[in-house]
């Protein structure tokens, strides 16, 4: 039986992941700045919040945890080795709800890029791929 310490510990650290500015995203947001861009932060009247919306170019950007939204092929986008169960139904739920909000986003015109948190320890491969969208 696990430790009930262990448990409140885990909860804590748990509940002190944030959704918004995160480290990623605090890393593409500034990057865009430095390449002249201005944008919104987290507009709550387009389905998902995107966490950066660039108006004038009518492109939405999500910057994923890999580890939350179970990037593909990532190291880092493993499954907890306890409560497998538990998670494997919060992964499928997260990556259920990135579609359908993808799928609306496009559905009102919008261009939807993900960048995901893996992507973003690396500024020079970043900038290439922003760039690749922002034209």
């Amino acid at each position: 039986m696990a430790n009930v310490d262990d448990t409140n510990l885990r909860q804590r650290i748990m509940r002190s992941n944030t959704h918004k500015d995160t480290g990623p995203e605090i890393r593409v947001r500034k990057l865009l700045h430095s390449l002249g861009y201005r944008f919104r932060l987290h507009r709550t009247d387009l389905p998902g919040k995107p966490d950066i919306v660039l108006p004038k170019s009518k492109l939405v950007i999500f910057v994923n945890g890999c580890f939350w939204h179970q990037h593909p092929g990532c190291p880092k986008a493993s499954i907890p080795k306890t409560n497998i169960e538990f998670w494997k139904s919060k992964f499928q739920a997260n990556r259920k709800r990135d579609i359908k909000n993808q799928i609306q986003l496009t559905e009102q015109g919008w261009q939807v890029v993900v960048i995901w948190e893996c992507q973003t320890s690396d500024k020079e491969k970043l900038t290439k791929l922003l760039e690749l969208y922002l034209k």
